[in-house]
């Protein structure tokens, strides 16, 4: 173990103490019984925290090229970190990504096998207001210091959070975990009993935040939805780890957008000769020989393609280690965003990694869209990417394993791995093959609309859509549902999503892109001698990093 090594497995420890929650993210035990603080106070431990840790880096020697890497990678994380805080973005409310989110995700990562687990859970109930408590200070702050939140993101975060706690008389998120136990069948009436008052307490926080955000938080919240130029550059780095040309990233999303287009026409003719896209689209959804009916056969659909894929994969085209082969396929609960996602397995893969995918109460499940978001979500996409960094643990150093990267690498890697199973003849019936493309138009969207709208750029002259006005949110959202081809109700959770995490949107594509001209690049130097399956494994041991990191390394390769 190097000094670097050894730091950065410091910072990994005092971070879990310092943010509970965090640690429950990231599967490191002993904090499952604990909340998070949320306050200014506790958000300048944890700047003082990094301010001294990047000190002890500066300072430490490095030993080889994994000593360069871990310590460059850290480095940009931590100081990028700094920066958006010095910015006073933890001061902005994001209505589906804020402390009552995190807290309450946090519950469906906890272990519930056994009494302990479920002290652990009932423990965690009990704080819950106290983590509300402390994150309504950090919003009282920033309404001092003149911070401004958008009122469409409060609108988002009193929805979601009267959901969660279970408004109008309907069952709360927490309710579930005691029917949850219940289910377990241990024999401890006392723990049902604290579990019980734990729920309730935990929910009646979540409706009493939500009548704070309604009124006293919205009536100082402002119309406008984009950030600007400033924080946007500063958050599409933080989010990407590279310094953007935003006007040429812009117009690049028109022509990635205008060539997915036209392939996707010509998919179209394979399916339903001399259809349009939408007509095409309409056909795929409405066949009932080409959807599974019911959550609990949608959910066991998804679980047999997962297993099926890394069994295939495996020993083929990756090299995929026991601990990766094991992925659960879950139905997310109510109440957050529509769009389907991954949490990675614990530090030592005691708790799987696993894929989430919210039904917006859908029962029925047309499946021309979602074979490529299954293999974006799991292998060889998010589960593959976010494991094997965990896996490395004799290459990489934790912070690598368990904090590292950034959306750029991890979302630019699942977006490519959508594109490679088409390469790799996983997408030949022309169904699928639509839906990755589908995929794709909607990351060239999001590039459009979320430089679009945070910077409120005009829509270029030559397009047939709005030519010449300048981006709003009503735009983008028109836009999303033309140009998209997703649901309604997906898209309209997708653009407060955008509004609420400037340049994480646009991370996808613009990571994708590094990754397949990295690997252009590697071809062209290589020659014959070049192999996909060498490629990506040396490629991904690298560990996560930043997108021009990542540039710079894979260079090498």
């Amino acid at each position: 173990m190097t000094v670097i090594y050894d730091i950065a497995s410091d910072y990994v420890d005092q971070v879990a103490a310092l943010d509970p929650i965090s640690a429950t993210g990231m599967g490191v035990p002993g904090h499952d019984a604990e909340v998070t603080d949320f306050s200014p106070d506790a958000a300048a431990a944890q700047s003082a925290l990094r301010r001294e840790t990047l000190a002890r880096l500066a300072a430490a020697p490095v030993t080889g090229d994994r000593d360069r890497i871990a310590r460059e990678a850290m480095e940009d994380v931590l100081s990028l970190r700094e920066e958006l805080l010095e910015a006073g973005d933890q001061y902005r409310l994001s209505g589906f990504r804020n402390a009552a989110t995190v807290m309450r995700m946090a519950f469906d990562l906890m272990p519930r096998a056994t009494e302990a687990d479920w002290a652990n859970i009932s423990a965690r109930l009990a704080l819950v207001p106290q983590g509300v408590a402390s994150y309504r200070v950090m919003l009282e702050e920033g309404l001092r210091k003149g911070a401004e939140t958008a009122r469409r993101q409060v609108a988002q975060a009193i929805k979601q959070t009267e959901t969660y706690g279970g408004a109008g008389g309907v069952a709360s998120y927490f309710d579930t975990l005691v029917a949850s136990f219940d289910s377990e069948a241990i024999p401890s009436p006392a723990l049902k009993g604290e579990l019980e008052a734990g729920a309730a307490t935990a929910a009646a926080a979540y409706r009493e935040f939500a009548t704070y955000l309604s009124e006293k938080f919205m009536d100082r919240a402002v119309e406008r939805d984009g950030v600007g130029r400033d924080l946007y550059q500063l958050s599409s780095r933080v989010y990407n780890g590279v310094e953007l040309d935003l006007e040429e990233t812009y117009r690049w999303g028109w022509e990635e957008l205008h060539r997915i287009e036209a392939e996707m026409r010509a998919t179209c003719a394979k399916i339903l000769p001399g259809a349009s896209i939408e007509e095409t689209k309409s056909f795929l959804e409405s066949d009932p020989n080409r959807a599974i009916d019911g959550v609990d056969e949608f959910r066991q659909w998804m679980q047999d393609l997962q297993d099926r894929t890394i069994s295939e994969l495996a020993d083929v085209h990756f090299e995929i280690p026991e601990p990766l082969r094991r992925i659960e396929a879950m139905i997310a609960p109510p109440g957050g965003s529509l769009a389907m996602y991954y949490t990675g397995p614990s530090e030592d893969f005691s708790r799987p990694g696993r894929t989430w995918y919210p039904t917006g109460g859908k029962t029925r499940f047309p499946l021309w869209g979602e074979v490529s978001i299954a293999y974006h979500e799991g292998v060889p996409g998010h589960h593959f990417e976010r494991a094997t960094a965990k896996y490395l643990s004799a290459e990489l150093s934790r912070f690598q394993r368990l904090m590292g990267g950034t959306s750029g690498y991890v979302e630019g890697w699942a977006l490519y791995a959508e594109r490679l199973m088409g390469e790799l003849g996983y997408l030949e019936v022309p169904d699928y093959y639509l839906g990755m493309l589908r995929a794709q138009a909607m990351r060239a969207v999001r590039v459009i609309v979320d430089i679009g709208m945070h910077l409120e750029l005009p829509i270029p002259a030559g397009e047939t859509y709005h030519p010449g006005e300048t981006w709003n949110a009503d735009l983008g959202q028109q836009f999303c549902l033309e140009r998209s081809q997703f649901p309604p109700d997906f898209m309209q959770s997708e653009v407060i999503r955008y509004l609420g995490t400037p340049g994480q949107a646009i991370s996808y594509k613009v990571g994708e892109r590094c990754w397949l001209e990295a690997r252009a690049a590697s071809k062209e130097r290589q020659g014959d001698a070049f192999s996909l399956k060498e490629w990506h494994t040396a490629a991904l041991n690298l560990g996560p990093m930043g997108l021009a990191q990542m540039q710079r390394e894979l260079a090498r390769l």
